[in-house]
């Protein structure tokens, strides 16, 4: 019998999903002997036998691997035999370059869950429990490779039960590293507002559930940060959540203890109800039929409902006979809490009781929003369960690359090879809180990876907190600084995620992003690959009347739109959009239209969104970024076929027959239908006139279901392929990725 010896090294997300205890067992299943090994890069194995059993062991590593594992490449070589007596699991190795991929947080699996709540399991309604396919990963990992001494679980010594188990290869918690039990893991703690211990453990457990029985709201530490939690169906105590929260109308995300409870309040399609109960459990935005506090979704028809994920979640909605209000553990705009003395004294104010563990939160994380968004699952905000998981380009970088992103919405990437891991969300990066809170997002990430960037890429626009950071970065590594035209940036990510290669035609549509001319655009279509884009079309630009606040007022872009349309006689006119404003305030508003006081020039169609919904009556003011274009979304009937006259001209479309038409309209669900539909058609002629098969839609307008749903229907018809992104959110949220592509690809950096 000749023996020889199989050499394999595996890259990708292979820690920490007991990807050696597989690998342990299927030896011994085939008697080979050799080792297996955690190292730097991923899982190096040697095994062992006749090469007939070595080729079956290769085939079963990759069809019988671990559900969470996610493999990028296998190495493999036949050598000669170094003798190995029998197979063993040696201890990880961290030299060398950091190469393997860390797995997300995933969600307490079925079989945890059967322990959770068997009244005999010794883990009975233990908060803390999991296994080897499930519980923490990315927010416990303080380092590379993943093993307990490496992360927060650190500081607690398992118990001789645990310990067994971990040692022993045929059991689910074999080298699950946060393995632990109520004898040795991590406990509850329940606080008052002014700091004061009130119970552990159990206790604290059963005095919670009595608590938002009460109408009470808790800070609940979980995987990735706290969540402020409350009866979902009481408008007073939501209302107050409200309050102090300074939160006035953004609608807060719903956790339901299952989907029947789930359906009660919501209608999930099919494709919603898969994404619901996938391992990364993110909030899902679906149709609500009402029955919640009204205060949840405010003149919304889409409610952001999720399941829970953690086992503190399954026991506190097992417990309770309604759902609870689950939204971020922070005062608006800033970042999410993680740590417990700071909980015990800033989210004092938000909450009436707090509930914390003493397990670490190394990172925060969180939590993921998808919406199906033209037929296709896309993500809003990509975070807990996804990130930060590799995206995987169809060629490999010249150079590493930091991107650091845009400002709101923000995450980063690190890019090397052929792979971008992009960052869990960040936030809005507006002020010093959030800006602090990036920067430490951005050195922890270089330090878990050992990642030395050889150029930063940044965002255009020199008011940027992220384009202002990274210009100080880059002097102080003494690396090239690169900065990308945002909307160039957003169709180069949803190019990168589908792997294109050819030149494409980038539809960038969104708020605003700083043009190359100085001007805010947000109405693009670009002709772009990889290196360079040209701007084809554009809106016809017209002006933000305060700037900064035309943001937020839809009533000020609505009277650029009318001034443009009518100069001073649109004073006169009888519309809603004037009775918002004093007559004074009307004139002194129609002298900076005129003269460009404080009035930038924009192409954004998010904006004209924002007029419509104010030409309307439908909103005049926002209490949040997009309120006005998802209100009008619910309004779509996909009945309503046609659309609005609009001129193309000298690479300009000009709105003015689409606004004047828009204003006869008598109806506001058949003036906005109409109103997206032209929008489609815009983007059909467009196409046309430029003849490239391939289109990419991107920005934060492709939000739109019933937007991206048309210009699908149309292009596709017309023999076009549409791509949409489906890896990372189309908002500014995928920026990164787009600007890690361009650094690592681009020339003379």
């Amino acid at each position: 019998m000749v023996l020889e010896r199989l050499c394999v090294s595996i890259k990708g997300a292979v820690q920490g999903v007991g990807f050696r205890p597989f690998v342990y067992r299927l030896a011994k299943e085939l008697g080979l002997r050799g080792f297996v090994i955690n190292d730097s890069r991923g899982v190096y194995i040697e095994v062992e036998g006749e090469r007939r059993v070595l080729e079956e062991f290769l085939i079963k590593l990759n069809r019988e691997k671990p559900t969470l594992a996610r493999i990028h490449s296998v190495d493999f070589s036949f050598l000669q035999p170094a003798g190995y007596s029998d197979f063993e699991i040696k201890e990880s190795s961290d030299t060398g370059q950091k190469e393997v991929f860390v797995l997300p947080d995933m969600s307490t699996c079925e079989d945890c869950l059967r322990e959770l709540f068997d009244p005999s399991d010794r883990r009975y309604l233990y908060p803390f429990i999991n296994c080897t396919n499930c519980g923490p990963r990315f927010t416990i990992i303080e380092s590379l490779p993943y093993d307990r001494p490496n992360t927060t679980m650190k500081l607690f010594k398992m118990c001789y039960e645990c310990e067994r188990e971990y040692h022993e290869p045929s059991n689910r918690r074999f080298h699950a590293q946060p393995n632990a039990c109520p004898e040795c893991g991590p406990w509850l703690s329940l606080y008052s507002s002014e700091g004061r211990l009130i119970a552990e453990r159990d206790e604290a457990l059963t005095l919670t559930l009595e608590l938002l029985k009460d109408g009470k709201i808790v800070a609940v530490k979980g995987v990735g940060g706290f969540h402020l939690m409350c009866d979902a169906t009481r408008e007073d105590v939501v209302n107050l959540l409200r309050d102090r929260k300074r939160r006035k109308e953004k609608p807060v995300a719903v956790m339901f203890r299952d989907l029947p409870q789930l359906k009660k309040y919501a209608e999930p399609s099919e494709l919603e109800l898969l994404l619901l109960t996938l391992p990364e459990r993110p909030i899902v935005l679906t149709k609500y039929k009402g029955g919640l506090a009204p205060s949840v979704a405010p003149e919304l028809k889409m409610l952001g409902a999720f399941l829970p994920y953690s086992p503190l979640h399954h026991i506190l909605l097992r417990g309770l006979d309604f759902p609870l209000v689950a939204t971020s553990g922070n005062f608006s705009e800033e970042p999410i809490v993680i740590d417990n003395e700071e909980a015990l004294r800033g989210l004092s104010k938000l909450s009436d009781f707090i509930l914390l563990h003493n397990r670490d939160i190394k990172r925060r994380c969180d939590d993921s929003v998808m919406k199906v968004i033209g037929g296709t699952p896309t993500p809003i905000r990509r975070s807990r369960g996804y990130a930060p998981m590799p995206i995987t380009l169809p060629f490999s970088l010249k150079r590493k690359v930091l991107a650091v992103g845009g400002m709101l919405k923000n995450t980063f990437s690190l890019a090397f090879g052929d792979r971008v891991i992009i960052s869990q969300h960040v936030g809005d990066v507006e002020n010093l809180e959030t800006l602090k809170a990036f920067e430490e997002m951005v050195f922890d990430l270089m330090r878990l990876y050992e990642f030395e960037p050889e150029v930063v890429v940044c965002d255009m626009h020199p008011r940027y907190e992220t384009t202002r950071w990274a210009e100080v970065f880059s002097t102080e590594k003494n690396i090239p600084l690169a900065r990308v035209q945002h909307h160039f940036a957003h169709i180069l990510s949803c190019m990168a995620e589908n792997q294109l290669r050819d030149k494409v035609l980038g539809i960038a549509w969104d708020g605003t992003g700083y043009g190359e001319d100085g001007t805010l655009w947000g109405g693009e279509f670009l002709e772009c690959d990889y290196s360079s884009y040209m701007r084809l079309f554009h809106f016809r630009p017209f002006r933000l009347i305060g700037g900064e606040r035309a943001v937020k007022e839809p009533r000020r872009v609505a009277l650029s739109i009318l001034f443009e349309l009518f100069h001073e006689e649109a004073l006169d006119l009888e519309l809603p959009t004037l009775r918002c404003f004093e007559e004074k305030e009307l004139k002194n508003l129609y002298i900076a239209w005129k003269r460009g006081v404080n009035s930038p020039y924009t192409s954004s169609v998010g904006r004209l969104f924002d007029a419509v919904a104010s030409l309307l009556n439908i909103r005049h003011t926002l209490s949040y970024e997009g309120q006005a274009s998802m209100m009008l979304e619910d309004l779509y009937d996909y009945s309503v076929k046609d659309a609005y006259p609009f001129e193309l001209k000298d690479g300009i479309i000009d709105w003015k027959l689409m606004f004047l038409a828009l204003m006869e309209e008598r109806e506001p669900v058949r003036a906005v239908s109409r109103f997206i539909n032209t929008l489609a058609h815009i983007c059909l002629r467009v196409a046309r006139e430029v003849s490239l098969e391939r289109v990419c839609l991107s920005g934060g307008v492709m939000q739109n279901d019933p937007l991206v749903s048309k210009i699908k229907e149309l292009l596709e018809n017309a023999g076009f392929r549409v791509y949409t992104h489906q890896k990372v959110p189309p908002n500014d949220g995928g920026l990164s990725l787009g600007q890690a592509v361009f650094g690592g690809l681009a020339e003379g950096l």
